[in-house]
């Protein structure tokens, strides 16, 4: 049984919040400070002091990924990595968008040289990981994501499963909880030229592994 991978999307393999901070202030006149007091506070209408609603936030979102998404980049050496991680292993993605955006994220992906299966999630990753590692049956897997609390989850509902803390935005990487220091992730590396040694090495580790 190959090993499998388990990636998410957003700033691990693809750029988001710079393009989200770009549209925002084109099209809708809204300050976005990537790496501000929290993102929930982050965001706020030009010449306004006070940051948008829960539900504001959301809304825009939505429309981001609705229309916006064939703005996104990918990260710096993310398209070759994955190739070359899917000579070693099965490779999906693991996405929190919304069910009906996950065609779009296949197709998005695919244009940019990265074919892959595609789940969509919402809420902590957790359940999700477990039911696609019994679903590939594999004994070895690995979690890459950039947000510390779904290693949090992942760690708690999947304790064996290999997982790496990956940021991969410079100007978020510094400003993002550390899955690595709240001890839920086994490494933090945030550009796929260090990060892809790492993984090739915890794929074939023997299963269950703690190193």
């Amino acid at each position: 049984m190959r090993p499998l991978l388990i990636t998410d999307c957003d700033e691990v393999l693809l750029h988001m919040v710079r393009h989200f901070r770009d549209w925002l202030a084109q099209e809708h006149a809204v300050d976005f400070t990537i790496g501000g007091a929290g993102f929930a506070d982050s965001l706020r209408r030009q010449g306004s002091d006070a940051p948008l609603s829960p539900d504001e936030i959301g809304r825009y979102l939505r429309l981001f990924f609705d229309s916006e998404m064939p703005r996104q980049t990918p990260i710096d050496g993310a398209v070759a990595a994955i190739a070359e991680l899917q000579r070693e292993a099965d490779v999906v993605v693991l996405t929190n968008l919304l069910d009906q955006h996950g065609e779009a994220r296949r197709q998005q992906l695919r244009a940019l040289g990265i074919n892959v299966p595609v789940y969509t999630n919402q809420g902590p990753k957790g359940a999700a990981l477990c039911r696609i590692v019994e679903q590939f049956g594999a004994s070895r897997a690995v979690f890459v994501d950039d947000l510390a609390q779904h290693h949090a989850s992942a760690a708690e509902l999947l304790p064996t499963l290999g997982r790496l803390h990956f940021c991969g935005e410079p100007a978020l990487a510094p400003h993002v909880p550390c899955a690595l220091d709240q001890g839920h992730a086994h490494a933090r590396i945030d550009r796929w030229a260090d990060a892809l040694p790492w993984l090739v090495d915890r794929l074939h580790q023997p299963h269950g592994d703690p190193s």
